[in-house]
């Protein structure tokens, strides 16, 4: 499962890059994996310590949302001003869109995984800092942001999945139109220009299916996490009234 979701999220994967690099603060220093002092060292950053191996360079980052505690709704209103929320940390050698993990696997070079974890975690962040700023409590747009991402990302792998079939039957036809077109480039052409057919005509077919699933499965998340029943003791009061035990 775990590959299958991390080769179907790959259009919603560039998105995120693409995403994280334009929020991207220049000013920021960086924590990566090559930063830190040799294997097995943890690293100390604003809010959290960083183990080894840890794919991100976030330096305000958290090591995690609230577990024990989520609040009810409440009652929402008009976006206000609210302090951003800081992104999450992922787990050591470990792929985290939302609540959805996927093992980093050993061909993907680090700086790689740093920047898609990264671009993941801001965005998670943003979406969690909008719910804050409509009147949910932290621990509530936390759960709703997690579910958002991790349901599109399945989504969007199911999508992809579903596709493939379709896809891989206008692959060879992308192949022949490639090298035609490759013809007066040889002979470079006569390489170049079938693969590159064939992978046009493949993304063209699955992207559809895969936004379409991840568009889906983003929905299905948010309204999993604004419905889910409230539980716990308020973190912030430890003589506090459980909710819903």
């Amino acid at each position: 499962m775990g590959s299958v979701v991390a080769a179907g999220a790959v259009p919603l994967i560039m998105a995120l890059v693409g995403t994280g690099t334009a929020n991207a603060d220049p000013t920021q220093a960086a924590v990566t994996q090559s930063d830190q002092a040799a294997p097995g060292v943890d690293t100390v950053v604003a809010d959290a310590v960083v183990p080894a191996n840890t794919r991100s360079s976030l330096q305000n980052a958290r090591s995690g949302p609230e577990q024990d505690y989520l609040s009810p709704v409440g009652t929402l209103h008009a976006p206000t001003a609210v302090t951003p929320v800081a992104p999450i940390l992922p787990p050591p050698g470990q792929f985290r869109f939302g609540d959805q993990l996927v093992p980093v696997p050993d061909f993907v070079p680090v700086d790689a995984s740093i920047q898609i974890n990264d671009a993941s975690a801001r965005t998670e962040a943003d979406l969690a800092t909008f719910l804050d700023s409509v009147g949910l409590e932290r621990s509530r747009s936390d759960r709703i942001a997690a579910e958002t991402i991790g349901s599109a990302v399945r989504g969007a792998a199911i999508g992809n999945t579903l596709a493939s079939p379709i896809a891989m039957l206008g692959a060879p036809l992308g192949a022949v139109a490639g090298l035609v077109a490759g013809i007066p480039l040889l002979p470079v052409g006569l390489v170049a220009g079938p693969i590159l057919g064939a992978a046009v005509a493949y993304m063209a077919v699955s992207l559809p299916f895969t936004a379409v699933g991840a568009g889906i499965g983003a929905a299905v998340g948010a309204a999993s996490g604004f419905l889910a029943p409230a539980h716990g003791e308020t973190p912030a009061d430890s003589e506090g009234v459980l909710v819903d035990a």
